[in-house]
């Protein structure tokens, strides 16, 4: 008697009387096509308990308040992602402050360079470096230009021509407008030009820096 070969890779249809789910996930259709499948499966003479069908159908009404919750809550939080990134943008143009007013110096460095911003013409006016003792060691002398943001290099020398020690100094200016009036600004000030996302996280273009939000503490409108 010939014996007929079986393939056993061959793949089957799948039966019509199951109910199939790739995601291997009981979604709420899903739950529901096989309480209804149970019931059209369930033998006449001995029916479902009615106990047991109102227990199936409060799963079915917790799943389906469930996936409700869920999807309010993923709406409500892209809602509160796109209004921080809209507050966040709106910061362009403000005054940002990082708090860093100090830069580290240390026996490895040749000079410093750092940046101020200026929010009026500079008549005249001077670069202050202090040391944490509120020493002047190195003053720059400013001349006449136009509001904006300034760089400087530090050859780390103080006024006497001396190599400063390793260890912080602060940075701050004085200066006067051409109208006269007295201003002062400081290592850490600067206006925000621009707003950068990155992986969830946004950036501040500060002078020639891009910096996370996160580290600027305060934002303000210039006052001069």
């Amino acid at each position: 008697m010939p014996i007929n070969s079986v393939n056993q890779n061959t793949k089957t249809a799948p039966s019509p009387d199951k109910v199939f789910n790739p995601k291997s996930q009981l979604d709420k259709d899903a739950f529901l096509k096989l309480f209804i499948k149970q019931l059209e499966m369930q033998d006449p003479t001995d029916p479902m308990d009615t106990d047991k069908m109102l227990e199936q159908t409060a799963s079915l009404t917790t799943l389906e308040m469930n996936n409700n919750m869920q999807t309010t809550l993923n709406k409500l939080a892209s809602q509160l992602s796109q209004s921080q990134e809209l507050n966040t943008i709106s910061a362009i143009g403000k005054m940002a402050d990082t708090g860093e007013r100090y830069l580290n110096v240390t026996d490895e460095d040749k000079s410093k360079s750092f940046e101020l911003y200026f929010g009026d013409d500079i008549s005249s006016g001077d670069v202050v470096i202090k040391d944490k003792s509120g020493n002047i060691v190195k003053t720059f002398p400013l001349e006449a230009h136009t509001k904006g943001i300034l760089s400087f290099d530090w050859d780390l020398t103080d006024n006497n021509g001396n190599r400063v020690p390793s260890d912080t100094y602060e940075v701050k200016a004085r200066f006067t407008s051409p109208d006269g009036i007295q201003h002062q600004t400081a290592l850490g000030a600067y206006p925000i030009e621009s707003i950068r996302f990155e992986n969830g996280e946004a950036y501040a273009k500060l002078g020639s820096n891009y910096v996370p939000f996160s580290k600027i503490k305060e934002i303000y409108e210039w006052q001069g």
